[in-house]
């Protein structure tokens, strides 16, 4: 047992929990979590934390209630049994995309979850690429919001033609795509799009040459896949290599997102590991998955020798 921190981990992301234990060359620490039959949860501490650093690694991805709230039974439960600190890992940040008001009566879901981690006594949060940056304006605590596009890109490398563009699906993804575009060289096209309805936009026009270009499409996650095969369409249309790859950060897909993707013409599409992914598909579609365990680890490492985690926050 190590004595100055234990490692915790909920059940969202066990594969990425280990991962990091054995970077760490620790045990996960000895814990229990159920669920009643009327679906109530029941966390508790096996091994004692008194006085230690608690990490708790728990993504908020789908089912996104079910493990938020086990992430909060956690930090309760650490900060009831007198741990020093309690610092969450949470790869994927579920609810920042509700990072404003959608209209007057609506709230601002990051904004309560936020403020529940921190009454939870979560004291310090470290997340991977947030939808929002501003969502760090919620907290009164230190966030760390890690980037690993660099990660990205040294796997993307090898596998992109020279005369490849990045491709930003919307303008909100911009500074993104000029991450990935200068760390690899490339030059930037932007999909600008018009909102139609409270869920549908349409590509108006594309900022940039595609004509002939092969392409990587770059976004934080991929939920349904819908923007993207909007974006691909556009793309096709205007000219552009049929086969295109796109790389995400959070790899959620649900709602048969992989299969739409796959009849869309993806060739390779690269994730990393923030959330639990499919089995690789069966059809043409490629999926490469890079693991952020590694930036993780370093991450944990600064915090335990009293480091700065500004340069890994930059992705350096």
């Amino acid at each position: 047992m190590n004595d100055h921190f234990v490692l915790l981990a909920g059940t969202a992301n066990p594969a990425l929990a280990e991962a990091i234990a054995r970077g760490l060359g620790v045990q996960l620490g000895a814990c229990t979590v159920e669920y009643f039959r009327d679906t109530e949860l029941s966390v508790r501490l096996d091994e004692p934390v008194r006085g230690r650093t608690v990490f708790l690694i728990q993504p908020t991805s789908p089912p996104v209630n079910d493990h938020l709230i086990e992430l909060l039974a956690f930090a309760d439960a650490c900060r009831r049994a007198s741990a020093a600190r309690v610092i969450a890992i949470i790869p994927y940040f579920g609810y920042a995309r509700s990072d404003k008001r959608a209209g007057k009566r609506s709230p601002i879901v990051a904004s309560m979850v936020a403020g529940m981690m921190q009454a939870g006594g979560i004291d310090h949060v470290v997340t991977i690429a947030l939808h929002s940056p501003q969502i760090e304006g919620f907290f009164h605590i230190p966030v760390d919001n890690l980037s690993p596009v660099p990660v990205l890109c040294n796997a993307l490398r090898k596998h992109l033609p020279p005369d490849t563009v990045v491709v930003s699906p919307d303008a909100g993804r911009v500074a993104a795509a000029g991450e990935y575009a200068s760390l690899l060289n490339l030059p930037v096209v932007v999909l600008n799009k018009r909102r139609t309805s409270s869920t549908e936009t349409v590509v108006t026009h594309i900022s940039g040459e595609v004509q002939g270009k092969s392409c990587l499409i770059i976004d934080d996650m991929i939920s349904t896949g819908g923007t993207l095969l909007e974006s691909i369409q556009a793309l096709t249309a205007a000219g552009a290599n049929r086969e295109i790859v796109i790389a995400a950060i959070h790899g959620l897909l649900v709602d048969g997102a992989v299969t739409k993707l796959e009849r869309a013409g993806v060739g390779t599409l690269f994730l990393t590991d923030t959330v639990p992914l499919p089995e690789q598909p069966n059809g043409k579609l490629e999926m490469k998955v890079i693991s952020i365990g590694p930036l993780l680890v370093r991450a944990i490492k600064q915090i335990c020798a009293g480091g700065s985690l500004s340069a890994l926050a930059e992705g350096v």
